[in-house]
């Protein structure tokens, strides 16, 4: 009995969530959230099967040896969004002589419409990466009499010999001295792209292939206060983007600065607002400049309002008055 006493007795706790009831509403104001974009290159380089004789066949200088990853920040976006700010959460009560009945929250509480269809919450568009290219088989490429060659020495030789073939041929059309000319423009556009892509493909077995694979990772934060110099995440050349707390990687960072553009609430006004209650409340937000620097050099930038940064106002009972059609429209994402 006591044991069954003491789970009875137990307290559960759960959040608090907002809605609409017929006597009234308990709204949330939004708070800006921050989404940063980062693209990021991985380049996979092989070497070629016969990189040790590039100098010696094709005079080709410095070829690298090894296979090698690097990865590389290529491009940075800065977007806000609205996330519901659980100290700002106020109520309104519904009465017969106001028109403040019509309330439109998102799903988390926001308030976002008085009276009129609300602003569509900005979507973010889903990366979808380029696909690979198929990479072709030297091999598919090479006579009988490179592929059955008795040494790797013998069949770069003769690789590089067909390569010079190939470039001789070439050299001809481009001339109009080939033995088999074609009959007009497109045709000898064909033979020449042809030409190229073999030209290409056999030279790889010597200077190596490159391929590139871009990837994007998406970084959110919701500042309560400004930022500067703050690890967003870290880029390690070899693993690509690692923790902000890997010391792997090279750091990039994010400044956050409210720009002012509000004048700031005295405490009077904060008092006379608990004072009066009866009305909607609101964000004034100001402007703030989000920076995401590699180093000391910055990469993307952007500036807007954020609903945290400011301050709330108290529009009056009085303009909903049954007397008037007033229609409030609120940012999802500022308030």
């Amino acid at each position: 009995m006591f044991v069954s006493t003491m789970a009875f007795c137990q307290t559960q706790i759960s959040d608090y969530k907002p809605g609409i009831t017929p006597e009234g509403a308990v709204y949330f104001l939004p708070k800006t959230a921050i989404r940063v974009e980062v693209k990021v290159e991985k380049t996979t380089f092989t070497p070629g099967e016969f990189c040790k004789y590039a100098e010696r066949y094709l005079r080709l200088g410095n070829v690298q040896r090894k296979a090698s990853v690097t990865h590389r920040v290529i491009d940075c976006n800065i977007m806000p969004y609205g996330e519901a700010d659980k100290e700002k959460a106020f109520a309104v009560k519904f009465n017969a002589k106001s028109s403040a009945s019509n309330i439109r929250l998102t799903d988390d509480g926001r308030l976002v419409a008085l009276n009129t269809e609300p602003t569509a919450e900005p979507q973010f568009a889903v990366f979808t990466p380029a696909p690979k290219p198929q990479l072709e088989n030297p091999r598919d490429l090479m006579s009988e009499e490179i592929l059955s060659a008795g040494s790797t020495a013998k069949m770069a030789e003769l690789t590089a010999r067909e390569i010079y073939d190939i470039r001789e041929s070439k050299n001809a059309l481009n001339r109009g001295e080939a033995d088999f000319m074609p009959k007009d423009g497109e045709q000898l556009r064909i033979m020449l792209d042809n030409l190229n892509r073999q030209d290409r493909i056999l030279s790889s077995t010597f200077s190596g292939t490159s391929t590139k694979d871009t990837a994007e990772v998406v970084f959110t934060l919701c500042p309560d206060k400004e930022i500067e110099r703050q690890v967003l995440f870290r880029l390690s050349n070899q693993l690509g983007v690692v923790d902000a707390d890997d010391l792997s990687g090279t750091p990039y960072y994010i400044n956050v600065k409210d720009l002012k553009t509000v004048p700031e609430e005295s405490a009077d006004e904060g008092k006379k607002k608990k004072e009066k209650e009866d009305g909607i409340y609101v964000n004034v937000p100001s402007k703030v400049a989000v920076t995401v620097l590699d180093g000391n050099s910055p990469i993307a930038s952007a500036e807007f309002q954020a609903g945290q940064f400011g301050h709330t106002e108290l529009l009056s009972g009085e303009l909903f008055n049954k007397r008037y059609t007033t229609r409030l429209k609120l940012s999802p994402t500022t308030g």
